[in-house]
C-alpha cells in the first residue's frame, strides 16, 4: 500500500473532523500511529444570585454534580445484575440493531445467541462493523436504541448465560 502526501493530508483532515482518538494505519514500508486526546466540552452552569451570610447558615447544602473529564469510564447503567453479561461497546460509534434500514434486528429481547453471532454493528467512519458476541445466552435487555451514539465501553445489551 503507497500513501502519498496527498492522500496523507486528507486523511489527516479526515481525522481532526471527527471525533476518534487513536488511529493505526500500517503499509509495507510505513506505520502511521496518531494519537490525541480531546478535552471534554465546557458545561455552563446557570448564574445565580449571590447569598448573604445569613442565607448560607440558615439553607441546607445543597448537592453536589460533578462532571466526568476525558479518560473517565461511561457510567454505569442502573439495575446491573451480577447473573447477567454485559455486551459493550468496543469503540465509539453509531449502534444498529438490524444489517439495513427495513431489514429485521440481528437479536430481540428474548432472542438465544451463541459465541460467534453478530448482534448488532457499529458504525465508525462510514465503517460497518458487525459486533459478534463473546457469549452463548439469551438476550434479557437491549439498552441503547437504534440510531444512538454509544461510547467505548458503554453496555449495550444484557445477556443470560446458558
Amino acid at each position: 500500500m503507497q500513501l502519498d502526501h496527498d492522500q496523507l493530508h486528507q486523511l489527516l483532515e479526515a481525522l481532526a473532523d471527527s471525533d476518534i482518538q487513536e488511529f493505526r494505519l500500517e503499509g509495507d514500508d510505513f506505520r502511521l500511529e496518531i494519537r490525541r486526546n480531546i478535552p471534554a466540552p465546557a458545561v455552563v452552569a446557570p448564574v445565580m444570585p449571590l447569598a448573604s451570610a445569613a442565607d448560607i447558615a440558615s439553607s441546607p447544602p445543597e448537592p453536589r454534580v460533578e462532571i466526568a473529564g476525558p479518560g473517565t469510564p461511561p457510567p454505569t447503567v442502573p439495575g446491573s445484575r451480577a447473573d447477567l453479561l454485559e455486551v459493550t461497546a468496543p469503540m465509539v460509534g453509531t449502534f444498529y440493531r438490524a444489517p439495513g434500514p427495513g431489514e429485521s434486528p440481528f437479536v430481540e429481547v428474548g432472542s438465544r445467541i451463541s459465541v460467534g453471532q453478530a448482534v448488532c454493528i457499529l458504525e465508525a467512519m462510514k465503517l460497518m462493523n458487525e459486533l459478534e458476541s463473546e457469549v452463548s445466552g439469551e438476550v434479557v435487555e437491549i439498552l441503547v436504541d437504534n440510531g444512538t451514539p454509544v461510547e467505548f465501553g458503554q453496555v449495550l445489551m444484557r445477556v443470560k448465560p446458558i
